[in-house]
């Protein structure tokens, strides 16, 4: 396992995020080498993705408005001849493989679910396109994976995991997919080969971002819009707080939630909360039970807070959104019950410390709150947040500024298919 440090962590404030990338593949292709016993034949990376708002309505088909952030995860990868699939990765010393042909979501289990979990969805997407090219007919890989993207914070390590992946076999294996399309692929990885029943959201803020731009994206139709977020013309910063509580969207709370807006578009007769708005709460109150209620209702009223949001970004900048972002956070805490203490502290010292807004963002059930501020308050911000954190006796959050990023890409040159395909 990689002991090298994140070179994101050594210098924040005087490191580009050009030379962070530059200096991370470098490293990366370093260690596939040592690991894989051959040259990395590129390098390729996607950001993680804070949400500005909209929790929990993307599997309803509602909106969300999520932006990528300057954290990343990588992945290098070179040809193989023997038709496999091997992966590693610098968290952990394992080293799982498995034939291309044998690729199925029975098979995968734990990390390496996630980046063989896009190869399965990718090969199965070839395999029904217009021209089918099927698992025996396309060259094995080697991948080697590095994130900076917090495990468990909120900010979909996964997603940028799947995404990274996703871009980089589809180039390999020279595919075309567009890249929404690769959103889609790194969801059903997530859904099918994980088993983790998570919307759309994460892959398409992940794929999809641009510097100082949130993406606005209708879970429906699947069209999106990039929303400028003007951070910097304001003099504000989005800190996020990681509360190092610990969140699996593959286990029960996530689970039970969805199968609440599940119950809930069941018995008002409607595909998905979507088609409902806040005029019929009063005959959803009386046709559901009260927690089948309340869950369906933060997604009613959370939906017509991220459009409202947008619109302000767009009309009136951010300073004009801080109440949103805290009935946002008074909505999941109360209505669909995901927070927890670390996270309600966190909203609450941030709100009383001087921030435009604050709100836990991600799953919930732990993970990280974010707290719109002026830059100039961020010192004394951090300093009241780990005082009630001490005195609570919390564990130390994770407290850092998150940079809305660009979206997936390649970040280092490449082999062709075919090139090194020597094992």
């Amino acid at each position: 396992m990689s002991d090298r440090r994140d070179p994101q962590h050594d210098a924040p404030e005087t490191l580009t995020a050009q030379a962070v990338i530059a200096q991370t593949t470098a490293a990366l292709t370093a260690e596939f080498e040592l690991r894989h016993g051959r040259p990395a034949g590129g390098v390729w990376s996607a950001p993680g993705r804070v949400n500005l708002i909209g929790e929990h309505t993307d599997y309803n088909e509602g909106f969300v408005l999520p932006f990528a952030i300057d954290r990343r995860a990588y992945v290098a990868l070179a040809a193989r001849s023997d038709g496999l699939a091997r992966v590693s990765s610098t968290f952990s010393d394992d080293i799982v493989e498995c034939a291309l042909t044998e690729l199925s979501p029975e098979v995968l289990a734990g990390w390496s679910a996630y980046p063989l979990g896009v190869a399965w969805a990718l090969l199965a997407a070839a395999a029904e396109g217009e021209n089918p090219r099927t698992p025996d007919a396309l060259p094995g890989f080697s991948l080697h994976i590095h994130s900076e993207v917090p495990i468990g914070a909120g900010l979909s390590s996964s997603a940028a995991i799947e995404c990274a992946t996703a871009v980089a076999l589809n180039e390999f294996w020279q595919l075309g997919e567009a890249p929404a399309r690769l959103a889609r692929i790194g969801q059903i990885a997530e859904n099918q080969a994980v088993g983790a029943p998570t919307g759309i959201m994460d892959q398409s803020a992940s794929m999809l971002g641009h510097a100082d731009a949130a993406v606005f994206l209708d879970c429906r139709s699947m069209q999106t819009a990039t929303i400028p977020l003007g951070l910097a013309a304001n003099d504000f910063e989005i800190l996020v707080i990681d509360t190092k509580v610990s969140h699996d969207h593959a286990t029960g709370g996530y689970a039970d939630r969805r199968a609440s807006c599940e119950l809930a578009a069941a018995t008002m007769g409607v595909y998905s909360l979507r088609e409902l708005t806040p005029a019929d709460l009063p005959r959803m109150r009386e046709a559901l039970d009260e927690v089948t209620f309340r869950r369906a209702r933060h997604i009613v009223t959370e939906n017509e807070r991220v459009q409202e949001t947008a619109r302000l970004l767009r009309t009136e900048g951010p300073q004009a959104i801080g109440a949103l972002l805290d009935a946002s956070h008074v909505s999941m805490r109360d209505d669909f019950e995901i927070s927890v203490a670390e996270l309600n502290l966190a909203v609450e010292v941030s709100q009383r410390s001087g921030a435009i807004g604050a709100r836990m963002t991600g799953g919930g059930f732990g993970g990280s709150a974010l707290a719109l501020i002026p830059r100039a308050l961020r010192e004394s911000l951090e300093a009241d947040i780990l005082k009630a954190f001490r005195a609570e006796g919390f564990a130390r959050p994770d407290l850092f500024i998150v940079q809305p990023s660009e979206g997936a890409t390649m970040t280092g040159a490449h082999a062709s298919p075919g090139e090194g395909a020597s094992e």
